[in-house]
């Protein structure tokens, strides 16, 4: 049986933070409020890859909604792949793109991938489903 949460407690209550990378501003600021209204404490968007890599490092997120397809990099998934090897509990990754074919299928593994354009809902159950084991993780799990 599936649990609801009562009507008056956001779907992402005690969520801490979360970085959003999108170089579409309005897009990032939809993402924002939803994710703000879902309950989350912190949200935080930059449009490219290099602010994000800081930011993940000196605010530590929850987790990452990532666009794949940026204003200085075609290949955003490449984010991913370096915060799987950041330390023992990386963020978790929820990819975003309007073509979900450009990501490898391993990275794809990593998170959720939602398509473009899609219900914010998408987005807060996305958030709240068990994070998948990090590519490194699953290797030496097979070697062990």
């Amino acid at each position: 049986m599936r649990r609801t949460k009562p009507a008056d407690q956001p779907a992402l209550s005690g969520l801490k933070r979360v970085l959003v990378v999108e170089d579409d501003p309005i897009l990032g600021a939809a993402i924002e409020a939803t994710l703000e209204d879902a309950g989350v404490e912190e949200v935080i968007v930059l449009p490219e890859l290099q602010s994000s890599l800081a930011a993940i490092e000196a605010k530590k997120p929850y987790a990452i909604v990532l666009d794949i397809h940026l204003s200085d990099r075609n290949d955003g998934w490449a984010l991913a792949e370096l915060v799987q090897v950041i330390g023992p509990k990386p963020p978790r990754i929820v990819f975003q793109t309007g073509l979900p074919e450009a990501i490898p299928p391993e990275i794809a593994e990593l998170g959720p991938v939602l398509e473009k354009p899609y219900d914010p809902a998408e987005l807060v159950e996305a958030l709240r489903q068990p994070v998948n084991k990090s590519l490194l993780a699953r290797i030496k799990g097979a070697l062990a």
